[in-house]
């Protein structure tokens, strides 16, 4: 069994693509219900964003499911293959965990450590485990790539910084108000700026969006994005009188709110705090205006100054994630790597077994006048016998260089034991032997689902 990844993102493919092929139009349950059906997959995850559309699967066959996989996204999509190909990328084995990895710990995005697509990689598996899409190797590469994520943010502060200059606006104005729930905001102007400022906002559950531009429909139309109220231009000044936060981006050539004014109506509002964010270009704001007293005024200049100080600090840590990344993958190959070896570790325990249950049995008469404790104690010492004498050979098939040498100690051993399938073997009927600890990520030891 193998690991596969079929994707797209914004490293390989446009915008007008990525749009096309969205699996969220259709729905992923409905997509991992259809690949169901493909023969290949035994295992499927689909994970889809804005900026990505990737399936992950187990399979025999790599490349008879690259191929199925290729036809099952064209036909999923309408788009045909001759449009795809040469915007996907393949990867197999520890390249699907490196790339899982790395996605989760936001190595991959547009904006690097960005956190939104940790919840959405944990979305993407919570859906393909509800539609019973998972198995063995999914079970163990998801929850491992949450605790990579997790880690990775933990120890470096990758995702620390906002590194946009919208965003970056959010989060001084947390920090002026706390949180920005109820609060009444003025957006004046009504372009790209304004409009990915304003969501932001909408997404912190404002109290009320006011919008105004000199043109009224445009107002209108930016109102109606983002849930808020289109306001007269000349109404700018009751406005501001209101308002907790202001976003100018009006692409005026001289500034449309004096210092006069701001001072004027803070002597009406008795002081209030105001924040202002103005990302015009020429400024729509006077620079004196922020000397006010509880007047907090950012310009473009000031908030990308901010941005690069933020992505200065996360390229710092970014070698640091990706070392982390690559102990992680290493570890996740060991453990690849011993699923190979397991029924040889299989076939040698019950091998084993076979043997102390034969050798009880040989010796029944003599331990027959033993009391029942005695008899369990026995029971006990032996088991405990036969696992000491079974784990470094274990260990060292699990732990084996690689896949080569790993194949090599199970074909002598199976050889020096009689493990072949056709070898003679008085191995009961028994119970499956208990499934040995998996290697789990170094240095947290144990991936857990975040």
């Amino acid at each position: 069994m193998d690991l596969l990844l079929l994707g797209m993102s914004h490293h390989t493919a446009p915008v007008d693509l990525r749009e096309r092929v969205d699996f969220s139009r259709r729905g992923v349950s409905e997509a991992l219900r259809e690949l169901a059906a493909c023969p290949s997959p035994t295992e499927a995850v689909v994970l889809t964003t804005c900026n990505r559309a990737e399936i992950y699967v187990a399979c025999e066959d790599s490349e008879t499911t690259r191929h199925g996989l290729e036809r099952f996204m064209s036909r999923f999509h309408d788009v045909p293959e001759h449009d795809l190909a040469p915007h996907l990328y393949v990867h197999t084995g520890a390249d699907v965990a490196r790339h899982l990895f790395r996605v989760a710990a936001g190595l991959d995005s547009l904006v690097v450590g960005e956190p939104q697509i940790f919840g959405q990689i944990k979305d993407a598996y919570a859906v393909a485990s509800r539609e019973r899409r998972t198995g063995a190797l999914l079970n163990k590469l998801f929850p491992w790539s949450f605790a990579v994520g997790k880690r990775v943010r933990a120890d470096t502060g990758l995702g620390e910084g906002a590194v946009s200059v919208s965003y970056t606006a959010i989060s001084l104005a947390r920090k002026i108000f706390g949180s920005l729930k109820a609060l009444r905001v003025l957006v004046v102007g009504a372009g790209e700026m304004a409009e990915l400022t304003a969501t932001h906002l909408r997404s912190q559950q404002v109290g009320r969006i006011g919008v105004t531009s000199r043109t009224r429909a445009r107002a209108d139309a930016l109102a109606r994005k983002v849930d808020g109220t289109a306001v007269d231009w000349t109404a700018v000044d009751d406005e501001l009188l209101e308002a907790d936060i202001v976003v100018t981006a009006t692409g005026a050539s001289t500034p449309i709110i004096s210092t006069t004014t701001i001072d004027r109506i803070m002597r009406a509002r008795r002081n209030r705090p105001l924040f202002i964010i103005d990302i015009g270009l020429p400024r729509d704001v006077e620079p004196d205006a922020g000397d006010l007293e509880q007047v907090f005024l950012y310009n473009i200049d000031d908030l990308r100054s901010i941005v690069s100080e933020n992505l200065a600090r996360r390229q710092e840590q970014t070698a640091r994630a990706e070392a982390m990344v690559s102990n992680e993958v290493e570890a996740f190959v060991v453990w690849l790597r011993s699923r190979g070896t397991i029924p040889t570790v299989v076939a040698l325990r019950r091998r084993f077994e076979s043997i102390r249950q034969a050798e009880l049995k040989r010796f029944e008469s003599k331990l027959s006048g033993l009391s029942p404790e005695a008899r369990a104690r026995v029971d006990e010492v032996t088991q405990l016998l036969v696992q000491k004498l079974l784990l470094t050979p274990t260990e060292r098939l699990k732990t084996a260089a690689d896949e080569a040498t790993a194949a090599q100690y199970a074909e002598i051993i199976t050889q020096l034991f009689g493990l072949a399938a056709d070898a003679p073997t008085d191995a009961p009927a028994a119970a499956p032997a208990t499934r040995a600890p998996s290697p789990s990520p170094s240095t947290s030891k144990t991936p857990v689902a975040s």
